[in-house]
């Protein structure tokens, strides 16, 4: 079986990622969404908030589950769950700079493999960041993120910090 892991904060999931996501659903035998926690960083939305969120918007895909990926490194994440690639989506060079010294850590590391998936032009200007932003401001955030994601939005959701 070939598995993938496709990791990330989440903090909303938009459209960009569920493209992403769904195209390695495509090439893989399973794929894992890791919900990660950087403590570093306020999150708007709580981590059940992000799985709940990515579970209910990725339920149509076969082989896609969703999990927290908890404390640790992602290449250990990987190697726990018998995953021999991760996958990330680029919108940029800036990404792929910003990733490639990712990616040969965690080849080291545990062997695991990274395979970038260039964005749909269609999304490669959606960040979480710029989501919470206009969402936060009282934009129209409805074209750019799942309904699953948008019912919180509407709710007025947030999380001070973030939660394992």
């Amino acid at each position: 079986m070939r598995r993938a892991v496709c990791p990330g904060s989440y903090d909303p999931l938009h459209n960009g990622h569920v493209e992403i996501i769904a195209r390695a659903a495509s090439m893989f035998d399973e794929v894992i969404v890791a919900v990660s926690t950087n403590y570093a960083k306020k999150y708007r939305f709580s981590l059940e908030e992000r799985l709940a969120m990515a579970r209910e918007t990725l339920s149509y895909l076969a082989g896609t589950t969703v999990e927290p990926m908890g404390d640790g490194l992602l290449a250990e994440f990987c190697r726990d769950h018998g995953a021999g690639a991760i996958v990330k989506g680029l919108r940029t060079t800036q990404d792929y700079h910003y990733e490639l010294p990712m990616a040969h850590m965690n080849r080291k590391l545990t062997g695991v493999e990274t395979v970038f998936l260039p964005g749909d032009s269609r999304y490669t200007y959606l960040s979480s960041t710029l989501i919470k932003e206009v969402g936060a401001l009282g934009g129209d955030i409805s074209e750019f993120v799942p309904k699953a994601v948008l019912k919180r939005f509407q709710a007025g959701s947030t999380a001070s910090q973030p939660t394992a």
